[in-house]
C-alpha cells in the first residue's frame, strides 16, 4: 500500500538514525580534540565542535522530514483500512448483520484504524531505529573494541528476545482479553442507546445501567491485569538494562586502564550507553504497543480476509429487467444451522405485472420467500429466475436495484426527508422528490415542518410517526421505480387513516408492476390479482380473494374468519 512514499520514508528514517548513532563518536572527537589542542591552534576543536553540531542539525531535520512524511502515509493508509473494512461489512450477508452487535462492529472499525496510527508511529520513531541504533553501535564496538562489541551484543540479544517473550507469551493474551471485554462493552453500550425508547417504556434506565456496570467493571478487571502484566515486563527490562549499563561501563574503565582507550573514547561511550538505554528503555514499551495494536488490528484484518456468505459469481453481469416475470424453479433452501429446510424441491411462476399476496402463519416461508427474490441468501439447490435470468448468475447490485421494498419497520436514515426519499434514487430532482411524496401523501405532514423537505428525521427516523414513515418508504419506492415491487406487511401496525393513505398510495405504486404483498391483515389483499397461502414451506392455496373464499375448511377462508372475529371482540370490548 502506497510503496513509493513507504520507501522515500524508510530511506529517511535509516538516514537519520544513523546519524543519531554518529553523535556520541563526535561528541568523544570534541573531547579528544579539546585534550589535544591548544589555545594557540583552536582549529581542531573548532572543526571537531562543527562536526558534532552539524550532525545534530542534520538528525533534526532528517526527522522533521520523517515526520511529514509519516503524517501523509498514515492518513491515506488509515483511510484505506477504514474505506476497505466498511465496504466489505457492507456486503456482508443480512444474516451476518442480524447476528452481530452494531456497535461492536463500528468500534473494531474504529479501534482499528487508530491501532494503524500508533503502529506506524512506533515503528518509525520506536522500533525502526531502535534496531539499527542496535546494530550501528554493535557494527562500532566491534570494529574499535572487539571484546566490548560481543558484550554489547550478547547483552542486547538476551534482553530483545526476554522483551519479546514477555510481550508474546505474558502480555498479550491479557490484552486480547481486555480487547474482546472492550468490544462487548462498546456492543452493550450501543444497544442500549439505540433501544432506548423501550428503556423509557418499561422504565429500565436502572436495569440496563447495572448491564452497563458489570460489562464495564469486567472491563476494568480485564483492562487492569493487561496494564499490570505491561508494568512487571517493565521491571524485568529496567533491571536488565542496568546489567547492560553495568557492563558498558565497566568495559570502558578497564579500556582506559589498558591504554586502549582515550578520555574521548569513554565521553563517547558514556554518551553511546545512554543513547542505548533510551532506545532499548523504550523497545520494551514499544514492543508492547506494537502486540497490542496488532491485536486491534485483528478484526478489522479479519473483516478483510473474511469470504462473503453471498458473493457474486466470478462472471457475474448485470441483470437486465424489463418485465419482472419470477420463477422458483426446484428450489431446496435452508438456514445455516438449520435442521429441516424451509423450502425443498419448491417451484412457482408469477408472470409479469401480476400483483401477487402471501399468507400463512408465522414461520410459514413468506419472509424467507422475498428474502430469496432479493438473494440475501443463496439456494442450496435449484433456481431463481427473473425475466429468465439466474438470479446468482447476476450481480446482487442489479438484482437489488430491480426490487422495490417496503418493509414493515422502514429504515429511515439520519438525513432530510428528501435525502431519505431519493434514497434509490439519488439523482433525482428537487421536483421528482417531490412528486413522489405527493403520490404517497408525504406532502400532507411536511407542509407542517418549518424546514419542509429539508427537516432531518432523527436516528431511524424517530422523530416521525409510523405511518409518517411508512410513507416516506412508499414515496421512496415510487421515486426508484423499480420494476418488482415487494410490500412486506407495510400496514400491519397503522392506524385506519394511516392505513387508507397508504392503501391508495401503493394502488398507485404497484400499478403495472410485479408486485408481492406479505400481510397478517388479510383485508389489505382482497383486491389483488392472486393469493398464495403458505404453510410449512409449501402453497397449500392459490387464487383470487373470491375463489379461496369459496373453499369450505380452507385455510385462507379460516384465517380470514378468524380475523374478522377477533376484530368484532375487539370492537365489543370498546
Amino acid at each position: 500500500m502506497f510503496p513509493g512514499l513507504f520507501g522515500v520514508l524508510l530511506t529517511a528514517r535509516i538516514a537519520s538514525t544513523l546519524v543519531d548513532v554518529s553523535v556520541p563518536v563526535a561528541s568523544g572527537l570534541v573531547v579528544d580534540a579539546l585534550a589535544a589542542g591548544s589555545l594557540q591552534n583552536p582549529e581542531p576543536v573548532w572543526r571537531a565542535l562543527a562536526i558534532f553540531i552539524g550532525l545534530g542539525a542534520v538528525f533534526a531535520i532528517s526527522r522533521q522530514l520523517v515526520t511529514f512524511l509519516l503524517n501523509r502515509l498514515s492518513a491515506r493508509t488509515i483511510v484505506a483500512i477504514g474505506r476497505d473494512a466498511f465496504a466489505k461489512v457492507q456486503r456482508f450477508s443480512s444474516d451476518w448483520h442480524a447476528n452481530s452487535f452494531a456497535g461492536s462492529t463500528v468500534r473494531k472499525i474504529t479501534r482499528g484504524m487508530n491501532a494503524y496510527d500508533t503502529f506506524t508511529d512506533t515503528m518509525a520513531f520506536g522500533l525502526l531505529p531502535a534496531f539499527i541504533v542496535v546494530i550501528g553501535v554493535c557494527g562500532v564496538f566491534w570494529w574499535r573494541w572487539p571484546l566490548l562489541g560481543l558484550i554489547v551484543a550478547v547483552a542486547i540479544t538476551v534482553f530483545l528476545v526476554v522483551t519479546v517473550a514477555l510481550s508474546v507469551l505474558y502480555v498479550r493474551p491479557a490484552n486480547i482479553a481486555a480487547r474482546e471485554q472492550d468490544s462487548r462493552m462498546s456492543g452493550v453500550l450501543a444497544d442500549s442507546i439505540t433501544g432506548n425508547a423501550a428503556v423509557k417504556s418499561f422504565a429500565a434506565e436502572e436495569r440496563e445501567e447495572q448491564m452497563f456496570r458489570d460489562v464495564s467493571d469486567d472491563w476494568a478487571r480485564k483492562a487492569v491485569r493487561s496494564w499490570d502484566r505491561s508494568a512487571v515486563s517493565g521491571i524485568v527490562q529496567s533491571v536488565m538494562l542496568i546489567g547492560l549499563q553495568t557492563a558498558m561501563l565497566g568495559a570502558g574503565v578497564m579500556l582506559w586502564a589498558q591504554g586502549q582507550a582515550t578520555p574521548g573514547d569513554f565521553v563517547s561511550l558514556i554518551a553511546t550507553q545512554f543513547l542505548i538505554n533510551g532506545y532499548l528503555r523504550d523497545i520494551g514499551q514499544h514492543v508492547r504497543t506494537v502486540q497490542r495494536t496488532v491485536n486491534d488490528m485483528d478484526d478489522v484484518l479479519e473483516f478483510r480476509e473474511a469470504g462473503l456468505q453471498v458473493a457474486n459469481a466470478p462472471n457475474a453481469r448485470a441483470l437486465a429487467v424489463d418485465r419482472g416475470r419470477i420463477e422458483f424453479e426446484r428450489v431446496t433452501f435452508r438456514y445455516a444451522g438449520a435442521g429441516a429446510p424451509i423450502y425443498e424441491d419448491f417451484s412457482l411462476v408469477i408472470p409479469a405485472g401480476q400483483r401477487v399476496g402471501l399468507v400463512g402463519h408465522s414461520g410459514a416461508g413468506k419472509t424467507t420467500f422475498v428474502k430469496l427474490i432479493q438473494r440475501l441468501y443463496d439456494v442450496d439447490q435449484g433456481r431463481i429466475l427473473i425475466d429468465g435470468q439466474n438470479i446468482a448468475e447476476a450481480t446482487q447490485e442489479s438484482v437489488r436495484r430491480a426490487v422495490g421494498l417496503v418493509p414493515q419497520e422502514p429504515v429511515l436514515f439520519h438525513r432530510t426527508l428528501a435525502q431519505n426519499i431519493a434514497y434509490g434514487r439519488p439523482d433525482a430532482t428537487r421536483a421528482q422528490i417531490e412528486e413522489a411524496a405527493r403520490l404517497a401523501h408525504v406532502d400532507l405532514f411536511v407542509r407542517g415542518l418549518p424546514k419542509g423537505y429539508e427537516t432531518l428525521v432523527g436516528e431511524r427516523g424517530v422523530k416521525l410517526s409510523g405511518g409518517e414513515r411508512q410513507r416516506v418508504a412508499i414515496a421512496r419506492a415510487i421515486l426508484a421505480a423499480t420494476p418488482i415491487l415487494i410490500l412486506d406487511e407495510a400496514t400491519s401496525s397503522l392506524d385506519s387513516v394511516s392505513e387508507m393513505y397508504i392503501r391508495e398510495a401503493v394502488e398507485r405504486l404497484s400499478a403495472g408492476r410485479t408486485t408481492i404483498v406479505v400481510a397478517h391483515r388479510l383485508s389489505t389483499i382482497q383486491r389483488l390479482d392472486r393469493i398464495l397461502v403458505f404453510d410449512g414451506g409449501r402453497i397449500v392455496e392459490d387464487g383470487r380473494h373470491e375463489d379461496l373464499m369459496c373453499r369450505p375448511g380452507g385455510v385462507y377462508r379460516k384465517l380470514l374468519e378468524t380475523q374478522i372475529r377477533m376484530g368484532e371482540i375487539a370492537t365489543a370490548a370498546e
